[in-house]
């Protein structure tokens, strides 16, 4: 038997929207390599004598511009679709940003240079006239999205520049390139700089440096699958933001402390229910409980169960969050169907401005369809800008100015029985948790208290029967349907009330 080993090359690509330019490449940790790198250090910080005492040495790329451009990456790469579930967390990699500055100050519209093209991988970007951003160029980069086809390029062309048939789309795959999780970059102004045989004057030059380098031909920027589910072990099962995480996971630089406050979805909830723990002072549950399989079609309530059985507002397609009330009850809105072709702006991507349409923003996040339904909504802090991008069929619009954002997750169904509590499907996290829909069986007032209590009126124990305890509240009757159920913080005492046939007990927390 005997093995052939294949060698795939990477590809180099160059991108001129009167912006841009790009290319790919690897940083593996050899002595050449870190050789040439402390050469373009020693370069800058000869360049950095005669400063103050105590400034900081000259960077290539304003701090500000910095964090956007590591947030912007890291927030285009959580949104890609389809979902990605390896792409690993970016961060910022001083020695890329300083052969970045070396490059840049070249002023050359081309790769390089040549001794580093086969270790990083590289975007480029130009502009003259009127300030851009950074993020800008990166936008731009991304853009390139709507030539490619997942897994592999389709109207694209990957071996652009020598033998271009049409629209490129390397630019885009470097970004999202799964296993690429280090970036820096440079910005220089060049005082005469030959772009495509035109001399720009003053020509503002943007070199981005990746490691690992990605656009290996015959593979897919990344796996896909639910985000998180295939991270390589050493992040030890942690997720941020969609992306491979690990807490000790920060650039090397002090001042990356300065970098974004950490904002992270809340992750779909599984309709699985974890099997209740063991009472040893309480008699032994039956063995087999109430079976109520989950029908394929809707169910619907039954007409007794009052109108605020669900936390959930109804809202229409042009619904902007801004305008509705804020706090944990504001967080669940009912959707209603053909809200893709309304009226209703969207900007952003996975993170949204508060201004835009709930519904169609649902819509372009993939937690709803045309046909309506039910969202969650948490509301984040302020961030700088917000990217677009088309999905789902809506394209949404960037905002390069400051706002309030907010997440979104699909709303679960998940059938529970008569002794299902809160603790065991979504305890209470600061400063909110979501929890599924439930849809309680028929004939659950009947069961013993030590099986399924019920402790409260109207605010409840996390330890109680939730089913019994919306019998209890009076949203649903005995003959089970959906309810809505909302975590708070603990309570010092609860009283015990028999209403709708049902006992509650009495609880106080002793100090």
């Amino acid at each position: 038997m005997t093995c052939t080993a294949v060698a795939w090359l990477p590809v180099l690509s160059l991108l001129l929207f009167c912006i841009g330019d790009s290319a790919s490449l690897f940083l593996p940790d050899s002595k050449e390599l870190r050789q040439l790198l402390s050469r373009y250090e020693e370069e800058a910080d000869r360049n950095s004598i005669g400063n103050a005492a105590g400034n900081r040495s000259r960077r290539a790329v304003r701090w500000s511009d910095r964090e956007e451009i590591i947030q912007l990456h890291n927030n285009l790469r959580a949104g890609v679709y389809p979902t990605a579930s390896n792409m690993e967390y970016m961060v910022w990699d001083d020695e890329l940003e300083r052969s970045a500055t070396h490059w840049a100050e070249e002023c050359q519209w081309d790769h390089g240079p040549h001794d580093l093209l086969m270790s990083i991988g590289q975007n480029l970007g130009v502009h003259m006239g009127r300030y851009r951003p950074p993020a800008f160029h990166v936008q731009a980069w991304y853009d390139e999205v709507k030539d490619y086809t997942y897994p592999y390029p389709h109207e694209c062309n990957p071996w652009c520049p020598e033998r271009c048939s049409g629209p490129m789309c390397t630019h885009y795959t470097q970004l999202v390139w799964a296993t690429t999780s280090r970036v820096g970059c440079a910005v220089h102004t060049c005082p005469r700089m030959n772009v495509w045989g035109q001399t720009w004057e003053n020509a503002v030059y943007l070199v981005c440096n990746y490691s690992p380098k990605g656009n290996w031909i015959g593979e897919a920027p990344y796996q896909h699958g639910r985000p998180c589910s295939q991270c390589p072990p050493s992040y030890g099962g942690g997720c941020r933001n969609n992306q491979c995480y690990k807490d000790s996971q920060r650039s090397e630089t002090e001042d990356m402390n300065e970098v974004e406050k950490p904002q992270v979805p809340l992750p779909p909830r599984t309709t699985t229910k974890p099997a209740p723990k063991p009472k040893p002072s309480a008699p032994r549950k039956p063995v087999s409980k109430p079976s109520t399989p989950k029908p394929t079609t809707p169910r619907t309530p039954s007409s007794k169960t009052p109108s605020s059985t669900y936390l959930a507002q109804s809202i229409k397609c042009e619904t902007r969050l801004r305008d509705k009330c804020r706090g944990t009850t504001c967080n669940r809105y009912h959707c209603p169907a053909n809200c893709m072709n309304k009226k209703g702006k969207v900007w952003g991507t996975l993170f949204y401005d508060v201004k835009s349409s709930i519904c169609r923003a649902a819509i372009h996040f993939g937690a709803i369809d045309n046909s309506g339904g039910l969202v969650d909504v948490t509301r984040k802090d302020k961030l700088p800008f917000f990217v677009r991008a088309t999905k789902n069929g809506i394209e949404s619009l960037s905002k390069y100015n400051p706002g309030i954002a907010f997440v979104m997750t699909k709303v679960e169904e998940m059938n529970a029985d008569c002794y299902t509590t809160v603790a065991e499907i979504c305890p209470f996290k600061n400063p909110d948790s979501h929890c599924p829909r439930i849809f309680c069986p028929t004939d659950c007032k009947t069961q013993p208290s030590y099986w399924s209590p019920v402790i409260g009126n109207n605010i409840y124990t996390d330890s109680s029967s939730i089913c019994k305890a919306a019998i209890h509240a009076g949203v649903i009757s005995a003959d089970g349907g959906f309810v809505d159920v909302l975590p708070l913080d603990k309570r010092k005492s609860y009283v015990g009330v028999l209403k709708n046939g049902i006992q509650s007990e009495r609880y106080c927390t002793v100090f």
